[in-house]
């Protein structure tokens, strides 16, 4: 059993926000006794082929939180995405909150700033961001108590956010039959990842588990949430009972075969700023495109 603070009698309201251009899920939860309310992995839209950023995504969160009167208190990036861009600074000048993500972004900043020869003026300490998450770290929304677990393996700086009885997992695992995600990324590893995702299995079997991905394997429709019971149970990847050694096989194979994800390039040059877009030494915003680097 997890030794982490758990209340599953607390019972958060969660709405999910389903973006088809990069199967992202990003939630709004409610503190179940007061008005307060997170995001958790929020989408900010880039037509990357004519270079335009758009925000229709998270205009749809902003209006849904205004719309219900909730008082939004923290935005979460379970960690650095290499598929989405996050709109944490959109959304938190439109309503306020906290940006937070775990402590090892200094990690994924050092290695990605080097990647795209980021000068001495991109800092490397994860100030960009509000909060900094050590495992184990608790915060408050309104009433309610949420942990931040840290689950490496996928990046450095995954974190699953257990929120009462719900858990947001990140890419740390998806949908029993959609398995887990990869960890071939700088800084990720196959046994670091089985690792951490035994640490959310030893959740209790009823905690509601939120994914950050769903792709529809084998042509079902789209789902995001399940349980740490059927992730058990059933997970093609982990379930069962699948050993550490079987799982690193598995993954290393499969990982090697994977293309990279289409919007990796500004993807991380954004999310390692917290959602904020660089800029040339004009002030521009303006995204680079390393050869060879990746």
């Amino acid at each position: 059993m997890s030794n982490y603070p758990i209340h599953m009698d607390v019972k958060p309201e969660v709405e999910a926000f389903f973006d088809e251009a990069t199967n992202t899920i990003s939630y709004v939860v409610k503190d179940p006794t007061s008005n307060a309310c997170a995001v958790v992995d929020s989408v900010m839209d880039i037509d990357y082929a004519a270079g335009r950023i758009t925000y229709d995504h998270a205009d749809m969160m902003i209006a849904y939180i205004r719309d219900k009167g909730l008082d939004l208190q923290w935005i979460i990036e379970t960690h650095v995405h290499a598929d989405h861009l996050s709109a944490a600074p959109y959304i938190q000048q439109q309503l306020g909150g906290k940006i937070g993500i775990g402590d090892q972004i200094m990690v994924v900043q050092d290695t990605f700033g080097k990647v795209f020869n980021e000068g001495t003026e991109f800092q490397r300490d994860g100030s960009q961001f509000d909060a900094l998450f050590k495992d184990g770290d608790s915060y408050q929304i309104g009433n309610m108590d949420a942990i931040a677990l840290y689950t490496p393996g996928h990046t450095p700086a995954c974190m699953v956010h257990v929120m009462g009885n719900a858990a947001f997992t990140g890419d740390t695992l998806f949908m029993p039959d959609g398995g887990s995600a990869r960890a071939d990324f700088p800084g990720g590893d196959a046994g670091t990842l089985y690792d951490s995702i035994q640490k959310v299995l030893a959740l209790p079997d009823e905690m509601r588990l939120f994914m950050c991905h769903d792709y529809g394997p084998n042509g079902r429709d789209i789902a995001w949430e399940t349980t740490v019971g059927d992730e058990k149970a059933h997970n093609i990847h982990v379930g069962g009972g699948k050993s550490r050694e079987e799982f690193v096989k598995f993954r290393t194979e499969r990982d090697a075969v994977l293309d990279m994800p289409r919007l990796i390039i500004p993807s991380l040059q954004v999310n390692m700023r917290a959602g904020d877009i660089p800029t040339d030494e004009d002030g521009n915003p303006m995204l680079k495109v390393p050869v060879n680097a990746l």
